[in-house]
């Protein structure tokens, strides 16, 4: 019995160590894949192939632009960039930087990544996706723009200025709605 266990004991720890390192290879393996799927989706933004763009985002995704008001839920957002892809002027986006994590069961991944742009600078984006009949698929993604703590004050300020000569155009625009107010 004893000459056994000298060979069980080994056989099982080889085993499970074998398990994690498989575990992790899974890891790597999705988050390559979800790495893949993002790389693609900005390069089909930016050869204005407005099918394959889409084609990456699950059914109800979302995308969080820029503006406050900006919730775009997948069909909507396909409304407003098309003629940007009918015209095929459309942005640019390069990650510079990646970090991708995974839900224990593997079909949901969530990252934030870096981006270099074409016409805003250094951006951010952050997202979700869901692993749907094996594809990995965009459910949610917020494009942002980093700003410097010492810049907020005077960007706050910028940005204060701009919603009140929206809201006035928007006055000018429409008086009849403003009646009464």
């Amino acid at each position: 019995m004893r000459l056994s266990s000298w060979f069980v004991i080994p056989f099982l720890a080889w085993n499970l160590l074998g398990a994690q390192a498989l575990a992790k290879a899974a890891v790597r393996e999705a988050q390559a894949a979800v790495g893949a799927v993002l790389d693609d989706w900005h390069l089909a933004a930016a050869q204005a192939e407005e099918e394959r763009y889409f084609s990456h985002l699950a059914p109800g995704a979302v995308f969080m632009g820029l503006d406050a008001e900006e919730r775009w839920e997948k069909e909507a957002f396909r409304r407003w960039a098309h003629p940007g892809f009918a015209a095929r002027r459309m942005w640019r986006f390069q990650a510079s930087r990646r970090t991708v994590a995974l839900s224990p069961d593997g079909l949901v991944a969530w990252f934030d990544e870096q981006l270099d742009t074409s016409t805003m600078g250094l951006a951010r984006g952050s997202g979700v996706l869901v692993k749907l009949d094996g594809t990995w698929q965009i459910a949610q993604y917020a494009l942002s723009l980093p700003i410097p703590p010492a810049a907020f004050s005077e960007v706050r300020q910028m940005i204060e200025l701009l919603r009140k000569d929206q809201a006035k155009a928007k006055d000018a625009k429409h008086p009849q709605e403003n009646q009464g107010k």
